[in-house]
């Protein structure tokens, strides 16, 4: 049995401030070192990390490492993530789609249907869109946006195996049959790149917001928009990028002290040029240029990012001063939680043994998933 000890552990639901984990691809046992009794079959893993944390979760990312979901192969998919695992501390991902052709997105579901077969690490699929408004289209391509559509949606979710977890969907252009279908088929509606404004989101069934604040309907003193109702409404998860560039980090701490640490989910919503060289990139089938962390289109119009998932969680305690303990929910137990991750999101018996180690810096160390070490090049 391998096995972690003497550090410093955030399980999800509390801390251990000195304590052991014994796991093979779950976690079989944990505890303070105070109760800790060695066994003959202890593997022990040496490492400089001393704080060991849940493994993230990241619900909305197009890709990185010159790889995009989009037009990627199940290989080039299954090595796209095992990178994001090693160079970011990513043990959940969700595969999430862009604004294209039907056949386009049609042949990406079963790309990632087979990299997922192959790689339990991809969790799920978010469809972002082409379900979104003209008006707040961000970097979605025009050409390809359609009404929400039900029949669709069910096609390319037989086609993924059943993987889709989440949509993005303009809720001004859908019907209440469209949420429903979602509901009833365990996808969650998420309002994003939407022109809504909050009365008619407080009569939908919009339970998630895409970006906060990024390609919505902003928040105004007199009509709060996408914004605020993902801001005011109990039950309500938020996606926040916490690059500093999508969103100022004065109005990151915004948003945590209206939702508290509960209500808010990181994400990178990072593309194909993510852990590549500055320069040309290419998003949606749209060109992309990228310089100094930032990536626009040819208008200027700011597309995904290129944040890692540790670079989030060390900048969402810097933006808004919560620790490490916030952090954790914000990365990973609330996800697993709106999703019904029932394995992940917590260091706790008979959960996967999916891990993030840290040095005293918050840097990453290595990467434990279902009980297999990876560690970051920079080791």
């Amino acid at each position: 049995m391998k096995l972690l000890k003497n550090k410093t552990i955030y399980t999800g639901d509390g801390k251990i401030t000195s304590g052991y984990i014994r796991y093979d691809s779950v976690i079989a046992e944990t505890g303070s070192m105070n109760t800790f009794i060695p066994q003959e079959d202890d593997e022990e893993i040496f490492t400089e990390a001393g704080t060991v944390i849940p493994g993230f979760i990241d619900v909305h990312s197009h890709g990185g490492y010159g790889y995009d979901s989009m037009d990627a192969s199940p290989e080039e998919i299954d090595a796209m993530v095992q990178r994001m695992t090693a160079e970011e501390g990513i043990t959940s991902y969700f595969c999430t789609t862009m604004t294209q052709s039907y056949s386009q997105i049609e042949s990406a579901m079963k790309n990632i249907r087979t990299a997922a077969e192959r790689n339990p690490v991809i969790q799920g699929i978010h469809v972002e869109g082409p379900f979104v408004s003209v008006k707040y289209k961000g970097a979605q391509n025009e050409a390809y946006i359609k009404k929400p559509d039900a029949e669709v949606l069910s096609r390319w979710n037989d086609l993924s195996g059943g993987r889709i977890r989440v949509v993005t969907y303009a809720p001004e252009e859908a019907s209440p049959e469209f949420e429903t279908w979602c509901l009833a088929n365990k996808i969650l509606p998420s309002a994003g790149h939407s022109c809504a404004v909050y009365d008619l989101l407080r009569r939908s069934k919009a339970r998630h917001v895409t970006h906060l604040y990024n390609a919505q309907r902003g928040l105004n003193h007199r009509e709060p928009g996408v914004t605020g109702y993902g801001l005011l409404t109990d039950g309500v998860m938020v996606e926040l990028i916490c690059d500093g560039i999508h969103i100022r980090p004065e109005m990151i701490r915004l948003a945590h002290k209206v939702k508290g640490s509960r209500g808010i989910e990181l994400i990178t919503d990072s593309m194909r040029a993510k852990g590549m060289p500055d320069g040309k990139s290419e998003l949606g089938g749209q060109t992309v240029y990228v310089k100094d962390g930032t990536a626009r289109l040819e208008d200027g119009t700011i597309a995904g990012s290129v944040l890692s998932y540790i670079q989030a969680f060390r900048n969402i305690m810097r933006f808004t001063g919560v620790g490490i303990e916030d952090a954790v929910l914000m990365t990973s137990v609330n996800q697993a939680q709106e999703f019904g991750l029932t394995q992940k999101g917590s260091i706790s018996v008979g959960r996967d043994a999916d891990f993030v180690l840290l040095d005293d810096a918050c840097a990453l160390k290595g990467t434990v998933s279902m009980g297999r070490l990876f560690l970051p090049s920079n080791t």
